[in-house]
């Protein structure tokens, strides 16, 4: 029995030194040291043994499953030394290496635009001012001298909430507002979303952004709107850009007109973009009607004003080349990582 435990101990040590895995090494160990083990086996048997004999192999197996035990523990640390070494080295990071930048997002060609344009006229002495997009009819019809009916509500046919709230056309709503809240002088600009019952083609939409502005007090005249809307195509479009005005008609507005810019891209010489005329439609303006005036409580005797708007994404088509109002709104990233 004495010669059956070293052969275990021989064999076993010589086992678990080279096992190259955890599971062998388990394996190993319910091999000989498990219940139904080679060395419990043996164990079993010292019941056949004599009286001086018994103490002497049970001493022995006892030192064997210790050593057997410490050699398990033993390989089991190596083979996890060896593991966590590999690991390091398959998973290694070179810390000197250049991070990757986090992508990051940019402005929309409308922020961008509307930034310039605030600028500009922030510049100028005026105020932005903004307020809510669902209104009621007599701030943006009635008090602009658009009563029920009036025809020219039909080129701003929009959306009705109750017969009295709507979706605004403009934003000259808060032009009203801002007249019936402060008192002259009044410079404001007004910028915002609007919605209109158009179909959705190359150069409309059922919702859309504008710029207005107002400017309100004694002396103010024509000349004043030419010069200012004049310094601000200027700057936005460059210090040789030319404008003219043509008459119109808008009701809460007189006289009225139309702006227009020399083209941008042929210097008025005439090109494809503005229809070989050299000039290009850009906002539309006017002395604030005295019937507004009145309307908002401000002596048209005293106080005179003027008036203008334009629509943001006509500016950005024609700022960034854009021939189709409809790639504003898709939310392409292929499009707007243009910008």
């Amino acid at each position: 029995m004495r010669q059956a435990l070293e052969e275990i101990r021989t064999t076993a040590v010589a086992q678990i030194s080279t096992a190259e895995e955890q599971a062998l090494l388990e394996q190993l160990r319910v091999q000989y040291l498990g219940k139904k083990g080679e060395l419990t086996a043996i164990l079993k048997k010292m019941g056949g043994l004599s009286a001086e004999e018994r103490p002497v192999v049970g001493a022995l197996a006892n030192e064997i499953r210790g050593q057997l035990e410490d050699a398990i523990q033993k390989r089991a640390d190596e083979l996890r030394e060896v593991l966590l070494t590999r690991q390091l080295a398959e998973e290694s990071l070179d810390v000197t290496l250049p991070g990757k930048r986090p992508a990051q997002g940019g402005l929309h060609p409308f922020g961008k635009v509307l930034g310039e344009l605030e600028e500009i006229f922030l510049g100028m002495g005026f105020d932005s001012v903004t307020g809510p997009e669902i209104e009621y009819d007599k701030y943006n019809f009635e008090m602009l001298n658009m009563p029920k009916s009036h025809p020219s509500r039909d080129t701003q046919d929009t959306f009705y909430i109750t017969e009295n709230i709507l979706l605004r056309t403009q934003t000259s709503p808060m032009q009203i507002r801002t007249m019936l809240q402060e008192k002259p002088p009044i410079r404001i600009i007004c910028p915002g979303r609007v919605y209109r019952s158009d179909p959705a083609d190359a150069t409309h939409s059922p919702i859309f952004h504008q710029i207005e502005g107002l400017a309100v007090d004694k002396g103010i005249t024509f000349t004043d709107l030419k010069g200012t809307l004049d310094l601000f195509i200027k700057q936005l479009y460059g210090p040789d850009t030319r404008t003219r005005f043509r008459p119109h008609h808008f009701a809460y507005t007189e006289p009225s007109a139309e702006m227009d810019m020399s083209c941008f891209k042929c210097g008025g010489k005439g090109c494809p973009l503005c229809k070989y005329e050299g000039w290009i439609e850009i906002l539309g303006c006017g002395m604030v009607h005295p019937k507004v005036l009145e309307n908002c409580d401000i002596d048209p005797e005293v106080y005179s004003g003027f008036a203008f708007g334009a629509g943001l994404e006509r500016i950005a088509m024609m700022r960034y080349d854009i021939d189709d109002m409809r790639l504003l709104y898709e939310n392409d990233l292929r499009f707007l990582r243009q910008f």
